[in-house]
């Protein structure tokens, strides 16, 4: 049953720890062995209130209506990525701007109280509303509208940039390219932190070239295949990573959803192309952050490039059989829960078995669930 909650308040979130498995990976990474940095990764940016329709035929023609039974909600936009990586155990800071409305009351509770999120340079904005996307899923596709208002004053430049304070101590940083990388990540990769990179679909569709000439600022940068082949102006993902393997950067990955993805390895001269895990597809939302946050762990694990690639798609096949947006993101439990299941022929297992020792010894057989905020009358 939904929860009965007083007019005007937030919903309140399950603020139970929804991976009961969940421990810092700690000495599972590379290098974890010897002092810790304050954080694994460190990434800031929107956090959007995800709104998931799902179960619909298609959508609705104009004049018309639809109804459907599933509705879920999720925090999404940068929370995606950082839900997925503190989910494997990764220690994940991040800086944004929340709304003080209801949902922001309800996405800061859920990244801090129950996805363990530390929002320590977070601000709440006084009079600012929560960006809001609705998704609609259907036919293992989605389609999205988005309500988002500019962060008024100076908060926007201090929560992104960070102002004058220091950046914290970290493994790895993760950033949009879409926009000119930030000072503080180049401050955190003078100190050998390895800067991640990712950018959006550009509205415009103008897919300027000097987004590509920041690529230089960054050491692994994960596009999917539509971004990748337009602002190269190529014909194939294949031809879009090895066009963006010329632009300075070390590692290039080429995420292609269902077709899996394409990596090259400019430093090593590694070259890696892996396909999907053959699940059932329910709801893409959120499944290239997912990708990307597995990828990240990997890196920091210190595999080599297709077994990088193989629980990069691991993570993101398990998380796109759930309608649930950034809260289906697994965990180890689902992990290690998956391996047991059938689901998948031994032979196709079988390259996943190097995922076994970053198993933690607290994973159990339970499947993650998603708690959205809104469910289905039972």
């Amino acid at each position: 049953m939904t929860q009965q909650t007083a007019p005007g308040r937030p919903p309140e979130p399950s603020l139970a720890d929804p991976c009961a498995e969940r421990e810092p990976a700690g000495d599972r990474l590379r290098g974890g062995a010897g002092p810790a940095p304050a954080l694994d990764v460190f990434l800031s940016g929107r956090v959007f209130m995800d709104m998931i329709f799902t179960g619909l035929p298609g959508l609705p023609p104009p004049g018309t209506e639809i109804v459907t039974d599933g509705l879920g909600s999720a925090p999404g936009g940068a929370a995606n990525i950082a839900v997925a990586m503190s989910r494997l155990g990764l220690r994940v800071g991040l800086a944004a701007p929340f709304g003080d409305d209801m949902f922001g009351a309800y996405l800061w509770r859920t990244l801090a109280e129950q996805e363990g999120v530390d929002l320590g340079l977070s601000r709440r904005v006084r009079g600012w509303s929560t960006p809001v996307t609705v998704s609609m899923a259907y036919d293992s596709d989605r389609s999205m509208v988005t309500y988002a208002r500019p962060v008024p004053g100076p908060e926007e430049e201090s929560v992104d940039d960070l102002a004058d304070m220091p950046p914290p101590s970290a493994r790895a940083c993760f950033v949009d390219v879409d926009r000119p990388v930030p000072p503080w990540a180049a401050v955190m990769r003078e100190r050998g932190a390895l800067v991640f990179g990712d950018l959006g679909w550009d509205q415009t569709g103008a897919w300027p070239a000097e987004v590509l000439d920041r690529l230089k600022h960054v050491d692994v940068f994960l596009p999917n295949a539509a971004e990748a082949m337009a602002y190269t102006r190529t014909g194939t993902p294949r031809e879009a990573a090895e066009a963006l393997a010329g632009r300075g950067v070390p590692v290039v990955v080429v995420k292609c959803g269902g077709d899996g993805a394409i990596a090259i390895d400019s430093a090593t001269g590694e070259r890696a192309e892996v396909g999907a895990l053959p699940v059932e597809a329910l709801d893409p939302t959120g499944a290239g952050d997912v990708f990307a946050a597995g990828f990240v762990f990997a890196t920091l694990a210190g595999l080599p490039l297709a077994e990088r690639l193989r629980f990069a798609n691991l993570c993101a096949g398990l998380s796109v059989r759930h309608r649930s947006g950034s809260l289906g993101s697994p965990c180890w439990g689902e992990i290690a829960a998956f391996g047991e299941s059938g689901e998948i022929p031994d032979s196709v297992l079988a390259e996943y078995a190097f995922v076994v020792p970053f198993i933690p010894d607290a994973a159990g057989d339970s499947v993650v669930r998603a708690e959205p905020t809104l469910r289905k009358e039972r």
